[in-house]
């Protein structure tokens, strides 16, 4: 269950919220010395203003493969080359894109909800298993249930929470 909640948080930070934050871009695939690579093992990327992601190739023959890649990348910023540096303006979010993207976040956390009920029902079937087997005894079922439950009902609020946080983060202006 934690690990669909680090997922969840990992998925939420490639979202344009409007500020330059690295995460956005570090995970774009970059076709590199004949391989598929991440951009974060590829350049530095920095943001020296709220609304600016600056990337430094650490090879200037990069250059020309990851400015293809975040053209062809589904994040909407079109990159500005700058020499040897990528710079990657960050434009201000429409009403309605906000809205678009809040939807998108509900997904995702629903998404995130269902893969932690999926555990809890195969941990609910574990303790039947368990009980069935002889291994606990019914009142160690019962009790082991409810500890499923509360486990399952605190990473559901988790998820929640991260939703609630990240859609209040792109509604402001």
């Amino acid at each position: 269950m934690e690990k669909n909640i680090d997922y969840l948080v990992h998925e939420f930070s490639g979202v344009r919220t409007g500020k330059a934050s690295p995460a956005l871009v570090e995970n774009i695939d970059v076709q590199a010395y004949g391989s598929t690579m991440k951009l974060k093992q590829l350049a530095l990327i920095t943001t020296p203003e709220s609304r600016l992601l600056v990337l430094q190739p650490f090879d200037a023959g990069t250059v020309q493969n990851i400015e293809r890649a975040l053209k062809e990348s589904k994040i909407g910023i079109t990159p500005a080359l700058d020499g040897k540096i990528i710079r990657l303006p960050i434009p201000e979010l429409s009403e309605e894109r906000r809205k678009e993207l809040a939807k998108s976040l509900g997904k995702m956390a629903e998404e995130a909800r269902v893969r932690v009920r999926s555990n809890r029902r195969t941990a609910l079937d574990e303790a039947k298993k368990l009980k069935a087997g002889g291994g606990i005894s019914e009142d160690d079922a019962r009790h082991l249930e409810n500890e499923i439950q509360k486990l399952t009902d605190r990473f559901i609020k988790s998820i929640d929470d991260h939703f609630k946080h990240k859609e209040a983060e792109i509604m402001k202006v």
